[in-house]
């Protein structure tokens, strides 16, 4: 499953693989992975079709370059101002798992914080973005 990675489990109860260093497979050498904020493109790539909303925080130009099937676009610089909208899309269930991704990961960490803030409980950065997601998961996927 490439393109619609979502499952009713939890990905970290299941035993990823781990690099030499340590972090779990499919990241960079030396990534600083944040195992309570952030969920990599190997773990999600496991999730069944309904487990998890995904929630682009790129911008529309960046997600008509590419995306992961079934996502969301809620850009960043928008995500405040739109969190009731979210919050119907879950139907207010703030249980709801979601995983945020954006380019490389930066801005998804963010909007996970804000998520949060927001009552959101939930919620994982996908770790390296999107660019760790085409170069690890799927390389047929468009890259910029």
């Amino acid at each position: 499953m490439t393109n619609d990675p979502r499952s009713a489990q939890d990905p970290r109860s299941a035993q990823e693989p781990r690099s030499a260093d340590g972090s779990p497979a499919g990241l960079p050498p030396g990534y600083p992975y944040r195992a309570d904020d952030e969920i990599t493109p190997r773990e999600v790539a496991q999730l069944a079709p309904d487990a998890a909303l995904l929630v682009d925080v790129r911008t529309q130009l960046e997600a008509d370059i590419c995306r992961l099937a079934g996502s969301r676009l809620f850009p960043l610089q928008a995500l405040e101002a739109r969190i009731d909208e979210l919050k119907a899309e879950v139907d207010d269930d703030l249980d709801r798992a979601l995983v945020v991704y954006c380019h490389h990961g930066r801005r998804s960490l963010t909007a996970t914080f804000m998520l949060r803030a927001a009552g959101f409980r939930n919620v994982r950065s996908l770790a390296g973005g999107i660019h760790l997601w085409a170069a690890d998961i799927d390389r047929s996927m468009p890259t910029y």
